[in-house]
């Protein structure tokens, strides 16, 4: 009788602080904060950053909301259903449905509808590199940088925007140089980037895409100038200037029709291209500096009716489960800052000009400059 008395008074004292808690709200979750959290929780606050103390008050936030709305851009399509599915078995109390947007026009479209108030039913966008600074007033302003910092979050910090906190890049890029083998013999496949200035390579002998995103990854290390200078020389060897994805000119090379491919493939295009090319007539070489570049920026939007299921969504895709995803699934795409990803272990040794978070707003002005250096081309190939 007297261990039944104990066993109930333990029960009801259980109870009794579960009541108290959820009647206490999330004040209960900033009580038990240690002194260094709530002092980087007054510190976002002051510059209007919304900032959580516990894990567990945005898991609890993110049950009520029961459900997150994403978009997300070029990279993550193949990978999109595998983390889907793996992330609904982590939080099976939130209805996920996560979709793909690809294409610069497309994601210009949906920046419209943002803007205008039309976009209310989703939770998080991606924040394109073309129109980063665009996409800043419409995001919400919560701490992921200082909540990552202080263990809140799991998402490693160098994916974070270090200035405006609140955007996670969830993989990256770097260009090589694809050839034919059968029409590059090994002394001619290009050791740098200036041996494509040679006469040999003038006259339609390679291609390249009129968007000079790749090429503006140049300039962290070469600088604007002498990115400049060689835009203008590329153009003045008469490449096949193409645009959109890579897919046209790589089946075009692997058919024989053209033997390089210069700017426009990257890492994980070439090696799905060499996977696909029954003759093994595919190559890639690496230029040092390799022009790197983080993107597929994701963020969680002002309007967000979820914000809190968001938060685990962009938690989960920076995760080493779902960056392991997205290189088994794209391949090869998954964050330079993800410890053991693809793209990490190809460039451990490389010189490298990386266009970091630092350079974001001023890429959209490089990438201007160097296609009027171009002399705006029009595209022969699609």
């Amino acid at each position: 009788m007297v261990i039944d008395r104990k066993i109930t008074a333990m029960i009801l004292s259980a109870l009794f602080f579960v009541v108290c808690s959820r009647l206490a709200g999330p004040d209960v979750f900033a009580a038990s904060a240690s002194p260094a959290l709530l002092k980087a929780k007054q510190e976002a606050e002051s510059k209007g950053y919304v900032f959580y103390t516990s894990r567990d008050e945005i898991i609890s936030r993110a049950k009520k909301e029961g459900k997150v709305r994403a978009l997300t851009g070029a990279g993550l399509e193949l990978s999109l259903p595998p983390t889907t599915e793996a992330f609904k078995k982590k939080y099976p109390f939130i209805d996920l449905q996560a979709q793909y947007v690809g294409g610069t026009d497309a994601s210009q479209r949906f920046l419209l509808e943002v803007k205008a108030g039309a976009a209310k039913d989703w939770d998080i966008a991606r924040a394109a590199t073309d129109a980063y600074g665009e996409w800043l007033p419409h995001l919400w302003k919560v701490d992921l940088l200082g909540m990552a910092e202080h263990g809140v979050l799991n998402i490693p910090l160098q994916m974070i925007d270090p200035k405006n906190r609140n955007v996670v890049a969830l993989a990256s890029r770097f260009s090589v140089v694809v050839y034919n083998k059968n029409l590059v013999s090994p002394g001619q496949v290009p050791k740098s980037w200036e041996d494509m200035l040679k006469p040999q390579y003038k006259g339609k002998k390679f291609s390249a895409d009129i968007h000079p995103t790749e090429v503006a990854g140049l300039v962290p290390g070469w600088g604007l100038e002498k990115t400049l200078d060689y835009a203008r020389k590329i153009a003045a060897q008469e490449p096949i200037w193409f645009r959109a994805s890579a897919a046209r000119p790589l089946t075009a090379l692997g058919a024989g029709e053209i033997p390089i491919l210069l700017f426009g493939a990257n890492y994980g295009s070439a090696v799905r291209a060499q996977r696909k090319d029954p003759l093994g007539v595919i190559q890639f070489t690496v230029l040092e500096p390799v022009p790197v570049r983080i993107t597929v920026e994701e963020a969680i939007l002002a309007t967000s009716k979820n914000p809190h299921a968001a938060l685990l969504w962009l938690e989960f895709m920076a995760s080493p489960e779902a960056q392991s995803l997205i290189d088994q699934h794209e391949p090869l795409v998954a964050s330079v800052h993800s410890k053991g990803s693809a793209v990490e272990q190809a460039l451990k040794g490389k010189k490298l000009s990386v266009v970091s978070w630092e350079d974001h707003e001023r890429s959209q002005q490089w990438i201007g400059k160097l296609t009027a250096a171009y002399g705006f081309p029009r595209a022969e190939m699609k």
